[in-house]
């Protein structure tokens, strides 16, 4: 299956929180979505494996994306190598995107910053011949994504571009809540964590509405690139 768009998390909800706006926009285009969790989230505060599982295929419905897949690295402990690299490669020569959305560059939870260079070192490493890879008996073919963007989370990372996802934040947080394990709920008796309190939850709106503010729309969603970004000419750039 070609996607245009492949989405990776380090957790399950990841994507959802970082570019489910930008998801579901592209998806309303004509563009077709996929989601690579890259840990079950196992070491999340509340809930447990099984129950991310379940959250995910819930949200992958709501957002509408044509597949999702989860490599079952370990959560926190994975790392940045060669036997981690090839499972993202796989991945990558399977769903052959044109664009690659990732993690945050840095962020407080040490999972992002790891998943994101992770993945954006696969990208290069998938265009290159002398790497063979199989996937169900079958020798893969090469493909590099033309883009890699990171997303924005916990930390207010200045982006470099930001995406218009005015009209879609509602169904975006409908698609968080899908993990009704994870986030704020007043009658849990779960332990708390500093993305179950009512503000993170509210934070999501004014993080899109303020970066909409900035840039003259309602609400964005903003990116860090790897490299200069081009466009035809000044009148596209809104």
């Amino acid at each position: 299956m070609k996607l245009d768009i492949l989405a990776f998390g380090a957790h399950p909800d990841d994507v959802e929180l970082g570019c489910g706006g930008t998801i579901l926009k592209e998806i309303s285009l004509g563009k077709t979505v996929g989601i690579i969790d890259l840990t079950r989230g196992e070491l999340g505060t509340r809930g447990s494996a099984e129950i991310r599982d379940q959250e995910a295929n819930a949200a992958a419905k709501i957002l509408g994306v044509s597949a999702r897949e989860n490599l079952e690295m370990r959560d926190g402990f994975f790392v940045n190598d060669e036997k981690h690299q090839l499972e993202i490669i796989k991945m990558i020569r399977k769903y052959q995107p044109e664009i690659v959305l990732c993690n945050a560059i840095d962020d407080r939870h040490i999972d992002h910053a790891k998943g994101s260079k992770l993945v954006s070192d696969a990208c290069f490493l998938s265009g290159l011949m002398k790497i063979e890879t199989t996937l169900e008996g079958e020798r893969q073919t090469t493909w590099r994504p033309k883009l890699v963007y990171h997303y924005i989370q916990w930390k207010n990372i200045e982006p470099d571009f930001v995406v218009d996802i005015t009209g879609f934040t509602d169904k975006k947080i409908e698609s968080i809540l899908a993990y009704g394990s994870q986030f704020y709920d007043a009658n849990s008796n779960e332990p708390e964590s500093p993305i179950t309190s009512k503000n993170f939850l509210e934070s999501l709106n004014y993080r899109s509405r303020d970066l909409g503010r900035l840039t003259g729309i309602d609400h964005a969603e903003g990116f860090t690139v790897e490299r200069y970004l081009a466009v035809n000419s000044l009148g596209d750039l809104m």
